[in-house]
């Protein structure tokens, strides 16, 4: 129980620090601590929707969120829930727990990739709005299938190619994740795939986690906070790959 809500408040002080480390972390530490990856999917929603709640109220208090953009990417993401929660219920478990892991994995190490690459990125085609709903359908159900995506892939996007402030990012991918994380944790409940026990122990160690990841990421330089944002995108894809 202990070791459980040490990685409660490890994974809570990420979020809070940079937006990400919610499904990305939490995920492949359940499913490398032997608990099956639907039961660590639905438990970790659970965990990411009460980590960051706490994430938006003290980010919002400073200022630090971007609810038009979160609006946008949220209203490309509903209907991805909508679809990948009707396919999570139509294809047997069996198949689902034997890919979840290697989809989760090939998912981290594409964007840890992609957090290598230095200086600005161009792409070759000019950002539009109708982008950001694009983004969040890819997103969204990346999630509802991994519970990984919010974070990770939300924050290099708008951070390395939208060129938002980082400290903005942070905020924004929090609110966004917040809503996302609840719908889909909504749909593992009603499956039955949601380990409240196990949850309730995480939540006890990612509040003040959440609370000094916050602090510090007021006090950090948005040059530092980027490296470090794109250094933990690169971790968590080696610590998956590796396990």
């Amino acid at each position: 129980m202990l070791a459980h809500i040490l990685l409660g408040f490890v994974v809570g002080f990420l979020v809070g620090l940079t937006g990400m480390g919610g499904g990305a972390l939490m995920t492949p530490a359940l499913i490398f601590l032997g608990f099956e990856p639907l039961t660590a999917v639905g438990t970790d929603l659970l965990y990411a929707t009460v980590t960051r709640a706490f994430g938006v109220f003290f980010h919002g208090k400073r200022g630090h969120v971007r609810k038009d953009i979160a609006f946008r990417l949220l209203i490309g993401s509903v209907p991805a829930v909508l679809i990948g929660g009707y396919a999570v219920r139509h294809i047997p478990r069996e198949i689902l727990n034997h890919y979840l892991t290697l989809l989760l994995g090939l998912i981290l190490i594409i964007t840890a990739t992609l957090g290598l690459l230095k200086g600005e990125i161009k792409v070759p085609v000019k950002p539009r709005r109708a982008y950001i709903y694009l983004l969040g359908f890819i997103v969204g159900l990346t999630v509802q299938f991994t519970s990984v995506g919010a974070g990770v892939i939300i924050s290099f996007t708008l951070m390395n190619i939208a060129r938002i402030n980082p400290k903005q990012v942070v905020g924004t991918t929090i609110l966004y994740g917040l809503t996302l994380s609840t719908i889909s944790f909504l749909s593992y409940a009603s499956m039955g795939s949601v380990d409240y026990a196990l949850a309730g122990t995480l939540i006890a160690g990612t509040i003040p986690g959440v609370y000094l990841g916050t602090h510090v990421n007021a006090n950090i330089s948005k040059e530092r906070l980027k490296k470090v944002i794109n250094f933990i995108i690169l971790f968590i894809g080696l610590f998956t790959l590796l396990d």
